[in-house]
């Protein structure tokens, strides 16, 4: 039996899971390269590819190749195209555009993962300060990444029963523009690091409820939260704290509001072993590189919200690996 099991074994999940960086790379690089947007107006021969992307004709080739292989383009002949989700998500002009998600994973990610090792032998983030233009990117590919699963939690919590909206830690405001755009009476606060805020002014400021948000800057650990609020919403912040961090910022929101109002908090929340869903059990390795962070189990973020004077409510699943635990203050 060990021998007929023995031939039943292969390691292949190894080298798939092994190679992973390599076909992740040359997508990142396909985007740089520009080939899906250059394609998105039609077919296209490697020289035209070549052309546009300014880069050697035979590097090109490998690249384009790489996504011909992963199912991003269809070749035919001496013709490139974009494949049905390039076509939809790669381009700009589907409706959603992952590209900034990608510059961001190339950019800083990538970097940061490759210094993983040392992260996990230290305790400590790899990431270095960001550069301006970083900073740029960063709140584009995190806006990018979390588009979806705003969307999905406008559409799954009502925001309508709240007057006034603090959103915390909220990048460019993606997750409040979602929440209260169909929602004319309802305003709402973002509460970003200055940098960050004033990123966010600009987008918001182009963004359907332009009349109803403001942007303050500030640190949510040591400045007093904007007041007057009846909800808040602390959309994937948690992973950047250790857990006596998260207890400190629960606290705070609580103090910051009247009894009733309530705190959406979404996030990769896991299962009580850190193993489900696995989306979030990888993109630990993520915030532990990047910011020295974690992410935690619906388990652990209960004892928190009963240590810190809120009543869980709800849980809602959202797209991605992410789920929103509501609470409301006590």
């Amino acid at each position: 039996m060990g021998a007929a099991a023995e031939t039943r074994v292969s390691p292949d999940t190894i080298f798939q899971t092994a190679m992973g960086f390599m076909a992740a790379k040359h997508l990142f690089v396909a985007n740089e390269l520009g080939l899906f947007r250059t394609l998105a107006d039609g077919p296209a021969t490697l020289e035209e590819l070549a052309a546009g992307a300014g880069a050697p004709t035979r590097t090109v080739r490998i690249v384009a190749d790489a996504m011909v292989a992963l199912g991003f383009l269809d070749k035919d002949g001496t013709a490139y195209r974009n494949g049905e989700v390039a076509a939809s998500f790669l381009t700009g002009r589907g409706p959603m555009d992952a590209a900034p998600l990608l510059r961001f994973w190339n950019a800083i990610s990538y970097p940061a993962w490759a210094s993983l090792e040392r992260a996990a032998r230290t305790d400590e983030a790899v990431r270095g300060e960001l550069t301006e233009e970083q900073q740029e990117i960063f709140s584009e590919g995190v806006e990018a990444f979390t588009a979806g699963a705003a969307h999905a939690l406008a559409a799954a919590y009502d925001f309508s029963r709240h007057e006034r909206v603090l959103d915390v830690g909220g990048g460019t405001g993606s997750f409040l523009v979602a929440a209260i755009t169909p929602f004319p009476g309802v305003r709402g606060t973002l509460f970003e690091l200055p940098d960050v805020a004033e990123i966010a002014r600009e987008k918001l400021a182009a963004s359907p409820v332009s009349g109803r948000v403001d942007a303050v800057g500030g640190d949510v650990l040591a400045d007093e939260l904007p007041a007057g609020h009846d909800c808040v919403l602390l959309a994937n912040v948690v992973h950047y704290f250790l857990p006596e961090r998260n207890v400190e910022l629960l606290r705070r929101i609580r103090r910051a509001v009247e009894p009733g109002a309530r705190v959406v908090l979404v996030d990769f929340w896991t299962n009580a072993t850190h193993t489900e869903p696995l989306p979030a059990v990888l993109i630990a390795g993520e915030f532990l590189s990047l910011v020295g962070g974690d992410v935690y189990s619906r388990d652990e973020l209960a004892e928190w919200l009963a240590e810190t004077g809120w009543s869980w409510i709800e849980t809602l699943p959202l797209p991605g690996g992410q789920s929103a635990v509501v609470a409301e203050a006590c």
